[in-house]
Protein backbone atom coordinates (compact mmCIF):
# COMPACT_ATOMS: atom_id res chain seq x y z
CA UNK A 1 0.00 0.00 0.00
CA UNK A 2 1.19 3.48 -0.74
CA UNK A 3 1.77 5.93 2.07
CA UNK A 4 -0.20 9.13 2.19
CA UNK A 5 2.31 12.01 2.14
CA UNK A 6 2.39 14.60 4.84
CA UNK A 7 1.03 18.02 4.04
CA UNK A 8 3.42 19.78 1.73
CA UNK A 9 5.19 22.78 3.14
CA UNK A 10 6.30 25.79 1.17
CA UNK A 11 9.93 25.60 0.09
CA UNK A 12 12.23 27.16 2.66
CA UNK A 13 15.06 29.35 1.56
CA UNK A 14 18.28 28.73 3.37
CA UNK A 15 20.39 31.52 4.69
CA UNK A 16 20.34 33.69 7.74
CA UNK A 17 18.76 36.64 5.94
CA UNK A 18 15.81 34.76 4.46
CA UNK A 19 12.36 35.51 5.87
CA UNK A 20 10.67 32.28 6.95
CA UNK A 21 6.88 31.88 7.14
CA UNK A 22 5.68 32.03 10.75
CA UNK A 23 2.37 31.50 12.54
CA UNK A 24 1.83 35.22 13.06
CA UNK A 25 -1.49 36.99 12.61
CA UNK A 26 -1.13 40.58 13.83
CA UNK A 27 1.34 41.92 11.31
CA UNK A 28 1.28 45.02 9.09
CA UNK A 29 1.21 42.99 5.83
CA UNK A 30 -1.73 40.95 7.10
CA UNK A 31 -3.55 44.15 8.07
CA UNK A 32 -3.07 45.48 4.54
CA UNK A 33 -4.43 42.22 3.12
CA UNK A 34 -7.48 42.42 5.40
CA UNK A 35 -8.13 45.99 4.24
CA UNK A 36 -7.80 44.85 0.62
CA UNK A 37 -10.42 42.14 1.29
CA UNK A 38 -12.80 44.77 2.71
CA UNK A 39 -12.33 46.74 -0.49
CA UNK A 40 -14.04 44.00 -2.54
CA UNK A 41 -17.60 44.46 -1.16
CA UNK A 42 -17.00 48.22 -1.05
CA UNK A 43 -16.19 48.25 -4.77
CA UNK A 44 -19.27 46.14 -5.59
CA UNK A 45 -21.48 48.49 -3.56
CA UNK A 46 -20.05 51.62 -5.18
CA UNK A 47 -20.14 50.22 -8.71
CA UNK A 48 -23.38 48.24 -8.79
CA UNK A 49 -25.60 49.83 -6.13
CA UNK A 50 -24.93 53.57 -5.90
CA UNK A 51 -23.17 53.80 -9.30
CA UNK A 52 -20.40 55.97 -7.84
CA UNK A 53 -17.99 55.16 -10.65
CA UNK A 54 -15.22 57.59 -9.70
CA UNK A 55 -15.10 56.23 -6.16
CA UNK A 56 -15.16 52.68 -7.56
CA UNK A 57 -12.15 53.52 -9.75
CA UNK A 58 -10.28 54.76 -6.68
CA UNK A 59 -11.06 51.58 -4.72
CA UNK A 60 -9.94 49.41 -7.64
CA UNK A 61 -6.76 51.42 -8.14
CA UNK A 62 -5.84 51.27 -4.44
CA UNK A 63 -6.62 47.57 -4.28
CA UNK A 64 -4.51 46.88 -7.35
CA UNK A 65 -1.51 49.02 -6.50
CA UNK A 66 -1.41 47.72 -2.93
CA UNK A 67 -1.08 44.16 -4.25
CA UNK A 68 2.72 44.29 -4.07
CA UNK A 69 2.87 46.50 -0.96
CA UNK A 70 2.03 43.81 1.59
CA UNK A 71 4.58 41.39 0.12
CA UNK A 72 7.28 44.05 0.01
CA UNK A 73 6.62 45.08 3.61
CA UNK A 74 6.53 41.44 4.74
CA UNK A 75 9.99 40.83 3.31
CA UNK A 76 11.35 44.20 4.40
CA UNK A 77 10.16 43.89 8.01
CA UNK A 78 10.64 40.11 8.16
CA UNK A 79 6.93 39.63 8.81
CA UNK A 80 6.32 36.78 6.37
CA UNK A 81 3.55 34.56 7.75
CA UNK A 82 1.57 31.54 6.63
CA UNK A 83 -1.64 33.53 7.01
CA UNK A 84 -0.22 36.23 4.76
CA UNK A 85 0.70 33.64 2.14
CA UNK A 86 -2.99 32.67 2.05
CA UNK A 87 -4.52 36.14 2.33
CA UNK A 88 -2.54 37.78 -0.47
CA UNK A 89 -3.59 35.45 -3.32
CA UNK A 90 -7.11 35.24 -1.85
CA UNK A 91 -7.46 39.03 -2.02
CA UNK A 92 -6.11 39.03 -5.59
CA UNK A 93 -8.61 36.39 -6.73
CA UNK A 94 -11.56 38.06 -5.03
CA UNK A 95 -10.69 41.40 -6.64
CA UNK A 96 -10.42 39.79 -10.06
CA UNK A 97 -13.61 37.73 -9.77
CA UNK A 98 -15.68 40.52 -8.22
CA UNK A 99 -14.51 43.00 -10.83
CA UNK A 100 -15.23 40.61 -13.69
CA UNK A 101 -18.76 39.93 -12.46
CA UNK A 102 -19.47 43.63 -11.95
CA UNK A 103 -17.92 44.65 -15.27
CA UNK A 104 -19.86 41.99 -17.13
CA UNK A 105 -23.10 43.07 -15.47
CA UNK A 106 -22.57 46.65 -16.66
CA UNK A 107 -21.06 45.62 -20.00
CA UNK A 108 -17.64 47.14 -19.39
CA UNK A 109 -16.08 43.86 -20.59
CA UNK A 110 -17.67 41.21 -22.84
CA UNK A 111 -18.85 37.98 -21.27
CA UNK A 112 -16.35 36.01 -23.40
CA UNK A 113 -13.44 37.64 -21.57
CA UNK A 114 -15.03 36.86 -18.21
CA UNK A 115 -15.69 33.26 -19.27
CA UNK A 116 -12.03 32.81 -20.29
CA UNK A 117 -10.79 33.94 -16.87
CA UNK A 118 -13.39 31.92 -14.99
CA UNK A 119 -12.46 28.80 -16.96
CA UNK A 120 -8.88 29.21 -15.80
CA UNK A 121 -10.06 29.46 -12.18
CA UNK A 122 -12.03 26.22 -12.60
CA UNK A 123 -8.91 24.55 -13.99
CA UNK A 124 -6.91 25.67 -10.96
CA UNK A 125 -9.61 24.54 -8.53
CA UNK A 126 -9.54 21.09 -10.13
CA UNK A 127 -5.77 20.90 -9.72
CA UNK A 128 -5.97 22.01 -6.08
CA UNK A 129 -8.60 19.39 -5.30
CA UNK A 130 -6.31 16.69 -6.73
CA UNK A 131 -3.40 17.96 -4.63
CA UNK A 132 -5.50 17.99 -1.46
CA UNK A 133 -6.56 14.39 -2.02
CA UNK A 134 -2.85 13.49 -1.93
CA UNK A 135 -2.17 15.55 1.19
CA UNK A 136 -0.62 18.61 -0.47
CA UNK A 137 -1.53 22.25 -0.11
CA UNK A 138 -1.54 24.87 -2.88
CA UNK A 139 1.69 25.13 -4.90
CA UNK A 140 3.91 28.20 -4.38
CA UNK A 141 2.78 31.30 -6.26
CA UNK A 142 4.70 31.54 -9.55
CA UNK A 143 6.11 34.84 -10.79
CA UNK A 144 4.13 34.38 -14.03
CA UNK A 145 0.94 34.28 -11.99
CA UNK A 146 1.95 37.35 -10.00
CA UNK A 147 2.71 39.22 -13.23
CA UNK A 148 -0.64 38.22 -14.70
CA UNK A 149 -2.44 39.36 -11.56
CA UNK A 150 -0.62 42.69 -11.61
CA UNK A 151 -1.58 43.25 -15.26
CA UNK A 152 -5.23 42.42 -14.64
CA UNK A 153 -5.47 44.58 -11.51
CA UNK A 154 -3.93 47.44 -13.48
CA UNK A 155 -6.23 46.82 -16.46
CA UNK A 156 -9.53 46.94 -14.56
CA UNK A 157 -9.44 50.52 -13.21
CA UNK A 158 -8.06 51.67 -16.57
CA UNK A 159 -10.98 50.04 -18.43
CA UNK A 160 -13.43 51.51 -15.95
CA UNK A 161 -11.89 54.93 -16.48
CA UNK A 162 -12.32 54.51 -20.24
CA UNK A 163 -15.95 53.48 -19.81
CA UNK A 164 -16.95 56.29 -17.43
CA UNK A 165 -14.88 59.30 -18.56
CA UNK A 166 -15.49 59.95 -22.28
CA UNK A 167 -12.42 62.18 -22.64
CA UNK A 168 -10.18 59.22 -21.76
CA UNK A 169 -11.99 56.53 -23.75
CA UNK A 170 -9.52 56.22 -26.64
CA UNK A 171 -6.26 56.23 -24.68
CA UNK A 172 -7.43 54.47 -21.53
CA UNK A 173 -9.34 51.89 -23.56
CA UNK A 174 -6.30 50.99 -25.65
CA UNK A 175 -4.02 50.77 -22.60
CA UNK A 176 -6.59 48.89 -20.53
CA UNK A 177 -7.29 46.24 -23.14
CA UNK A 178 -3.59 45.76 -23.87
CA UNK A 179 -3.02 45.09 -20.17
CA UNK A 180 -6.12 42.90 -19.95
CA UNK A 181 -5.24 40.64 -22.91
CA UNK A 182 -1.64 40.21 -21.79
CA UNK A 183 -2.90 39.48 -18.30
CA UNK A 184 -5.31 36.86 -19.64
CA UNK A 185 -2.56 35.12 -21.63
CA UNK A 186 -0.18 35.05 -18.67
CA UNK A 187 -3.01 33.98 -16.34
CA UNK A 188 -3.54 30.88 -18.47
CA UNK A 189 0.21 30.31 -18.74
CA UNK A 190 0.46 30.39 -14.94
CA UNK A 191 -2.48 28.00 -14.73
CA UNK A 192 -0.67 25.57 -17.04
CA UNK A 193 2.43 25.76 -14.83
CA UNK A 194 0.34 24.98 -11.74
CA UNK A 195 -1.20 21.98 -13.48
CA UNK A 196 2.25 20.71 -14.44
CA UNK A 197 3.43 21.13 -10.83
CA UNK A 198 0.40 19.23 -9.59
CA UNK A 199 0.97 16.36 -12.03
CA UNK A 200 4.62 16.09 -11.03
CA UNK A 201 3.72 15.90 -7.33
CA UNK A 202 1.03 13.28 -7.92
CA UNK A 203 3.35 11.18 -10.09
CA UNK A 204 6.06 11.37 -7.43
CA UNK A 205 3.61 10.15 -4.79
CA UNK A 206 2.38 7.28 -6.94
CA UNK A 207 5.88 6.18 -7.95
CA UNK A 208 7.05 6.37 -4.35
CA UNK A 209 4.18 4.22 -3.14
CA UNK A 210 4.42 1.57 -5.84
Amino acid sequence: MSRRPARAEQPQTSGAGAAQPADRVLTLPNLISFVRLLGVPLFLYLFLVVRADVAAIVVLAVGGTSDWVDGWIARRLRQVSRLGELLDPLADRLYILATLIAFTAREVVPWQFTAALLARELLLLGSLSVLRRHGYGPPPVHYVGKTATFLLLAAFPTLLLAATVPATTAAAGAIGWALAWWGLVLYWAAGALYVIQARQLVRAVRSGGS
